[in-house]
């Protein structure tokens, strides 16, 4: 690859762990960090000599709890548990979130740093080295594991990097999308095209160019859930649907088994220990450890050495028994495996590749690293994206679709009225007319929503703004057009234009209730040019 190119790296900003990848001499290399790791804990913690990130932060956890800040990602909205899938589909056959909603409410629960409440928004405080209380949005802390990964890359190829793709969820929204743009801006990095992560197919794709086939990629992270199905057929990766939760993942996993363990202390030893964060932050790494060993193992002992006042902790954990606590979030995850079935018109025998044991008896495909996947995909896109993608990768084309529908609010009965429908090929452009309900009405609100409901009160408001100036005239007779732009990055831009006038508005939404504004943007970068010098004298 010629070094005078700029390089455009692809990062997984994953909920438990994070991952870089460039694609460089024909291929993707997936870089390790300065451990040697070809992924990174997606962990951050303050100490009082220095800031810490990664595997530096997770390995002192223990030991300073209420300042080490893990699933930043949950606040702002991977490792998959493939055996267990399987094993219960067999059995089965027969806004970065708002701070007050109770999803973000349950999954705070045992974060044993302090989260505040700061205009409506999520906050981490910590006390910093000066003993100074500091707040934090999640995107400061998102920014600081992107942060680390544009470090790891750049070591590695040994020159600045400014350019990057950032995989998401395929189901976060639009303020969520927007949340992690704004962390890559913190973080230093030109984030020149978001993209979902079912990507990750590309890694199974390109050694399948030619061959039609339809494939489903369920992909349970730490954090976030999402089921999509795409077609490939010459190099033309579509996505055909997508659905999944976003706040569903594989800490809620080890939580319900935290939950069955905290209970069981309280029996045995008559201590509750749910609000103490040290022996908490030990049964939650042992928990963690439970699991990945069950994905291949049928039992194994939880041990955890002085687990409160010198209590030895030993316990065995069966995968029945796991399964048998986690029943309930595997039939969660097949909700939208159905779903997106149905939005793609397909029956379950017309998938070819899959990751469960749903379809007719196939076998999930395990031919690629899934720790690695995400962004290994991403990095195929940013040689795309570069100009200097091979042979391999320069017929592919990836077509992408937005997960949820867009539309305005109708005034005459607050119905939604849907203009880009989910699941449609993005980018898209698409317009609809609308008119007055009163003569010489000279303005008209337009109220942007996202969702699925019928009615708008019960979508998610994105935005709004009113278009002014229409000449008046009897009632339904002006026509004003309504145009819906969503780009490669699932950002929306939408514009109102009167027919007769010319006149027009327009509002991007990335101003939301709950979104950064410039002058705290502005600040926050300042802020991590600070942090990243600090860290370079320590």
């Amino acid at each position: 690859m010629d070094s005078n190119v700029d390089t455009i790296i692809g990062i997984d900003l994953g909920t438990t762990y994070s991952c870089v990848a460039a694609y460089r001499d024909g291929q993707v290399q997936i870089i390790a960090n300065d451990q040697g790791n070809r992924i990174t804990p997606s962990w951050v913690a303050f100490t009082d000599s220095e800031r810490l990130i990664g595997e530096a932060a997770k390995n002192q956890a223990t030991t300073n709890v209420s300042r080490t800040i893990f699933d930043i990602k949950m606040l702002a909205a991977l490792e998959t548990i493939w055996c267990f899938i399987i094993l219960f589909l067999f059995y089965l056959f027969s806004p970065f979130a708002r701070f007050n909603d109770p999803e973000v409410r349950r999954d705070i629960k045992f974060f044993p740093y302090k989260d505040v409440e700061k205009d409506g928004n999520p906050c981490i405080q910590i006390k910093m080295r000066d003993a100074e209380e500091k707040l934090f949005r999640p995107e400061e802390i998102s920014a600081m594991i992107l942060g680390k990964m544009k470090e790891t890359a750049e070591a590695f190829l040994g020159k600045k990097i400014r350019d990057a793709v950032i995989t998401v969820p395929a189901y976060f929204n639009d303020a969520q999308r927007q949340a992690t743009k704004h962390a890559g801006t913190i973080a230093g990095l030109n984030v020149v095209r978001l993209i979902n992560e079912p990507i990750m197919a590309i890694a199974y794709g390109l050694n399948n160019i030619g061959r039609k086939k339809n494939i489903l990629v369920y992909d349970l992270g730490g954090g976030t859930f999402d089921v999509s199905i795409l077609t490939i057929d010459d190099g033309i990766f579509e996505v055909c649907a997508t659905c999944g939760d976003t706040h569903l993942g594989g800490e809620d996993f080890d939580r319900n088994v935290m939950d069955y363990f905290i209970e069981l202390i309280r029996k045995k030893h008559h201590r509750d220990i749910s609000e103490d964060n040290k022996a908490l932050g030990k049964l939650r790494r042992e928990c963690e450890r439970a699991k990945r060993i069950l994905s291949s193992g049928y039992e194994v002992r939880v041990e955890i050495e002085s687990l409160f006042d010198g209590v030895e902790f030993s316990e065995l954990l069966t995968r029945a028994k796991f399964e048998e606590l986690n029943m309930e979030l595997f039939k969660k995850t097949l909700k939208p495996v159905r779903w997106a079935l149905q939005d793609a018109c397909l029956k379950t025998s017309d998938i070819d590749e899959i990751v469960l044991d749903l379809f007719d008896g196939k076998e999930p495909n395990k031919g690629i690293n899934t720790d690695e996947a995400v962004a290994y995909g991403a990095a195929i896109q940013s040689g795309i994206l570069s100009g200097v993608s091979g042979k391999q990768t320069e017929d592919i084309v990836l077509l992408d679709v937005t997960p949820l529908s867009l539309g305005v609010r109708a005034e005459v009965n607050n119905r939604m009225v849907k203009i880009i429908k989910r699941n449609t090929v993005i980018p898209m452009r698409k317009s609809k007319t609308f008119t007055t309900l009163e003569d010489n009405q000279t303005q008209i609100r337009f109220d942007v929503y996202e969702g699925e409901c019928e009615f708008a009160r019960d979508c998610h408001l994105l935005g709004g703004f009113n278009l002014e100036g229409i000449p008046r005239a009897p009632v339904g007779e002006p026509e004003v057009l309504v145009t819906f732009n969503i780009d490669a990055n699932g950002i929306l831009q939408v514009t109102a234009q009167d027919k007769k006038t010319r006149k027009s508005t327009s509002i991007v939404i990335n101003n939301l209730k709950g979104c950064l504004r410039e002058k705290e943007l502005e600040r926050m970068v300042g802020e991590a040019k600070q942090f990243a010098g600090e860290d370079r004298i320590a």
